[in-house]
């Protein structure tokens, strides 16, 4: 359950606000309204109403929009129950702390429905340093909420007074704690660096797969790999980046990474907070990028993943763009999409079409310098059998009566090691011509 508060309650019925500006899109601030019911329902927390408020002449420093169509707001949430209130844009700290002045509920914005999701969702210690991290960091200005009823007692001494002082106290161990919180985090990610060298070790190109969330992206890697990843249908099911060896048609083997959804208007914070994570997608080799074809919005997505790969510093990798539940989209959508990106693939996880054409995708850009050899070692040099298991990807492994017979892609590097054991096969032997009897 999410942990926000009010007078020592737990909410649990949400009122939320969405906001359409004059410089967005017809329909988007309802789109992301829609997005951000889904958002707070993964929270378990109950929706009671939609609110989209359309701004014609600018933000108000204040409330973010009208006084008027506040107290509007503030008097529907409490009439239905509501005991908190979601803004779709994010508020500044002010802004928030005179919302929960004026409303006497809590009053949160996007960024934090984002932040207790992350929250939820982690697992491993890296995830849960970066969550707590981005949450730390998010909280520092916003210290004065938990602290208004103290707003009443400063002193007129030179120290402040008590409100202040404990403030200011407060301030720093949240100031301590981030610092804590990097200094782990920076360990944590020393060893996911060491982790990742050991790997490129042995020259086996990765794969990263990125997208927006719940695209179908950890299906896809336990569809291609045999995992077994958690693949639900909800936003954020995965955090955590998982690796998993993926066997390509020609013998290779890659390293597939799933890695964190995206969403429009992903806190910034949180990108920084995730480096570590998303780093995954920068040293790998290229990115396939799934998109839910079926979903409405998918133009939108595509241009969000597109702009989250370019503050990675990865729009310039090789992507092999891949609309995924082909089966679940209707023919036109499909036509339009098709025009629209002729170079994408079409596939679905469920069904299994059309994951031969991105395999054999994978197979062009899985560029390495490794042979294709057949190889036949000697009884007495299992030595060199062990090191080519190592170091390269045998496909197949024969005992013969005059050695080991191997089929197998192998780097350069172990050129010297396998080239004196290359097999030749013996040219097939002509049978001898039979002489015909001559005629009499």
């Amino acid at each position: 359950m999410a942990d926000f508060l009010t007078d020592q309650k737990v909410v649990s019925r949400a009122y939320l606000v969405g906001v359409q500006t004059f410089d967005m899109e017809t329909g988007e601030g309802a789109e992301l309204l829609g997005e951000l019911k889904e958002l707070v329902e993964n929270l378990r927390l109950e929706v009671v109403k939609t609110n989209l408020v359309v701004i014609r002449t600018g933000e108000q420093p204040k409330y973010l929009i009208g006084s008027g169509k506040t107290a509007e707001i503030i008097a529907e949430a409490k009439e239905l129950g509501a005991d908190l209130i979601v803004f779709d844009k994010e508020l500044s700290p002010a802004q928030q702390r005179n919302w929960e002045e004026d409303s006497g509920l809590a009053v949160i914005d996007r960024q934090e429905v984002i932040l207790e999701i992350f929250a939820d969702r982690a697992q491993t210690r890296e995830a849960v340093l970066q969550v707590a991290l981005a949450r730390m960091e998010y909280s520092l200005p916003r210290l004065t909420r938990a602290w208004t009823h103290l707003s009443r007692q400063r002193g007129k001494g030179a120290m402040g007074g008590e409100g202040e002082t404990q403030l200011e106290q407060d301030r720093r161990i949240v100031r301590d704690r981030i610092a804590r919180l990097k200094e782990e985090l920076e360990l944590v990610i020393s060893q996911r660096a060491t982790q990742r060298r050991k790997r490129m070790r042995k020259p086996v190109p990765g794969v990263a797969i990125v997208g927006y969330t719940n695209a179908g992206k950890s299906s896809l890697l336990n569809k291609l790999t045999g995992a077994h990843v958690l693949a639900a249908d909800k936003l954020f099911a995965t955090l955590d980046p998982t690796t998993r060896q993926l066997h390509l048609p020609d013998g290779r083997t890659l390293l597939a990474t799933d890695t964190v959804g995206f969403i429009r208007r992903l806190p910034h914070r949180l990108v920084e907070a995730f480096k570590a994570t998303l780093e995954e997608v920068v040293v790998a080799d290229f990115v396939i990028h799934v998109l839910d074809v079926a979903n409405p919005n998918v133009a939108h997505h595509f241009a969000t993943t597109m702009e989250v790969l370019g503050e990675l510093g990865a729009a310039d990798k090789p992507i092999i763009t891949v609309f995924n539940k082909v089966d679940a989209a209707d023919k036109q959508t499909l036509a339009v999409v098709r025009a629209q990106h002729p170079e994408a693939l079409f596939i679905s996880v469920h069904t299994g079409e059309g994951l031969d054409r991105l395999l054999a995708r994978c197979e062009e850009l899985a560029v390495d310098d490794s042979e294709a050899v057949e190889l036949l070692i000697p009884h007495h040099r299992y030595d060199v059998v062990a090191k080519l298991h190592q170091g390269g990807q045998v496909r197949t492994q024969e005992t013969r009566d005059d050695g080991v017979f191997l089929t197998g892609r192998f780097p350069q590097k172990l050129k010297a090691v396998y080239d004196p054991f290359r097999h030749i096969a013996p040219p097939p032997q002509r049978k001898p011509a039979t002489k015909r009897p001559k005629k009499s």
